[in-house]
């Protein structure tokens, strides 16, 4: 078998570098400018020559912000036609625009001419950026980094919220995966990326179909779910169909796309502008109102918007840098949005997981004594049993019932039968070390495990805690009576008892306790009643 290593070239002895590739006779990809793509550029620019003619230096001209269609760069006899959505047809050296490095002769008058189609929209204009190569290359590789690092945020984020449906099985996680997946389509046609390094959508000549179309299904997504994230589904639980209207328009908007003329795209893509800004409007009031509300779950769509309303202020104002770095805006102010709908989500799970261990909490603890009840006591018990044998320690069980207790009740009310209860319980808490467990077992009836300790240290536990329930009677102020409890004790039989066997040698001791008169401990193993303990 040929070794893994044998596959690549060992370097070269005294040479400290790994060659890898081998040269190649294949000519750098051209786009030709045919008479048909040249038919549709009714946007011409001259860029000129400065005063003095140009300098003989490479000038680089990087053409982006252009969203359909081709654009064409010409100098003299040299010209190229690129497309954003097929990266094979650009200069490589530009990949977030179209680009190319000429250089013209010093004192040359000639103009560098860029040409492209008439955007869908009037201020959707690309961006013409000129000057020396490095740095024009520069800003076109950040504007790269950008666009890619966003898709790959969202992509990130589908990743977590697919991981957090494993853990928490809700189907909002998954709906917000789709939401990711929607979002990256959609940038990757915005962005161009849709292209590179080869097209991994079938965009070609329809980008102004595609973007119009994925924006009506990401506008029928983006409305509802920023009304959720301002709390209006919290302030009207009503509003679900609204919600559910808003994201199927967006969908049918999308579907009937491919039927649309340019007039038609160009129309549609103003109705949703409009409809966008006033959902944003709307949005914003019910967000500040939840505020208002002490609704503070609402800060997270607040800040969902922030970017979004900038965007629109900037529109309103015609800001340059808007203009210049639109596609770079958009995706960040998604990225955002995104991200803030991560965070809600994980409020979500949090909440959920508060609820399930707060209705865990109340499966498992008494009502009326706040003690562990019957089912959480036999699960510790369990826990105790079931631990490696490296891990085991002694454990004693003490079971207690309060002595006549139906007496109690049929003498002072059930009433006072329950503070009998609780006044029991909240002294058996107080008699107990703190790795010790009291578990209300129903009735008069608890259990006290006792892990750690010795038979010996337990029997003088367990009757401490007898003079303890002894003591609760005077501070009830009820006149008459006088309260005793019967413990049955048991010792933990490693290999001999399991949970109901150790349970039924407490519960005998207990009632063997009763029969020899009540008001004390019965040790389940010697089968007597250890020397009752002097008073405290």
């Amino acid at each position: 078998m040929v070794p893994l290593l044998a596959l690549a070239h060992a370097p070269e002895p005294g040479h400290d570098v790994l060659l890898l590739g081998e040269a190649t006779a294949e000519q750098t990809p051209q786009r030709a400018c045919p008479p048909e793509v040249l038919a549709r550029h009714q946007e011409v620019l001259n860029v000129p020559a400065p005063p003095e003619g140009w300098s003989g230096e490479p000038q680089a001209i990087d053409v982006f912000g252009v969203f359909t269609g081709e654009v064409r760069i010409s100098h003299g006899n040299r010209q190229i036609c690129g497309n954003m959505h097929d990266a094979r047809t650009r200069d490589s050296r530009f990949r977030a625009g179209i680009g190319m490095v000429v250089v013209p002769k010093a004192g040359d008058h000639e103009p560098i001419v860029v040409s492209w189609t008439t955007p869908l929209k009037a201020y959707w204009i690309p961006t013409v950026r000129l000057g020396a190569p490095s740095p024009v290359q520069q800003n076109d590789t950040a504007r790269l980094l950008v666009r890619v690092s966003c898709i790959s945020v969202a992509i990130a984020l589908a990743l977590s919220a697919l991981m957090g449906y494993v853990t928490a099985k809700d189907r909002s996680f998954l709906i917000y995966v789709a939401v990711c997946l929607v979002f990256v389509l959609w940038q990757a046609v915005l962005s161009g990326l849709s292209g590179y390094p080869e097209p991994w959508l079938p965009v070609y000549e329809s980008a102004a179909w595609w973007q119009v179309g994925l924006s009506a299904v990401t506008l029928g997504i983006l409305l509802p779910v920023l009304w959720r994230l301002n709390g209006g589904d919290r302030l009207w639980p009503r509003s679900r169909l609204a919600q559910q209207l808003v994201l199927w328009s967006g969908v049918t908007a999308a579907l009937c796309v491919p039927w649309l003329g340019t007039g038609g795209l160009a129309w549609l893509a103003d109705v949703m502008e409009h409809v966008f800004q006033l959902g944003s409007i709307v949005c914003l009031g019910v967000g500040l109102w939840a505020l208002r509300r002490r609704d503070y779950y609402a800060l997270a769509g607040l800040l969902a918007l922030l970017p979004w309303w900038v965007m629109m202020l900037a529109d309103l104002v015609q800001a340059q840098w808007l203009i210049a770095y639109r596609i770079e805006a958009l995706q960040l102010s998604a990225t955002w949005f995104l991200m803030m709908s991560a965070y809600a989500l994980n409020l979500r799970l949090g909440r959920l997981r508060q609820q399930r261990d707060e209705m865990r909490q109340l499966a498992d603890t008494d009502g009326l004594t706040g003690l562990p009840n019957r089912r959480a006591g036999l699960r510790l018990l369990a826990r105790h049993l079931d631990r490696p044998s490296h891990e085991q320690q002694p454990l004693v069980i003490g079971f207690l019932d309060i002595d006549l207790f139906k007496d109690i009740n049929d003498q002072f009310g059930h009433e006072a039968g329950d503070q009998v209860l609780v006044a029991v319980a909240r002294a058996l808490r107080a008699a107990v070390r703190t790795q010790d467990h009291v578990v209300r077992m129903g009735g008069e009836e608890f259990l006290i495990l006792l892990p750690g300790a010795n038979p010996a240290a337990a029997r003088t536990r367990l009757e401490s805690v007898r003079q303890q329930v002894a003591a609760v009677s005077p501070t009830l102020g009820l006149d008459g009576l006088a309260l005793t409890a019967s413990i049955g004790l048991a010792v933990w039989r490693p290999g001999h008892d399991d949970l109901a066997g150790l349970l039924r040698r407490a519960d005998h001791a207990m009632y063997c306790a009763k029969r020899a008169g009540r008001n004390q401990v019965y040790d389940a193993e010697s089968g007597t009643a250890p020397d009752p303990m002097p008073p405290a």
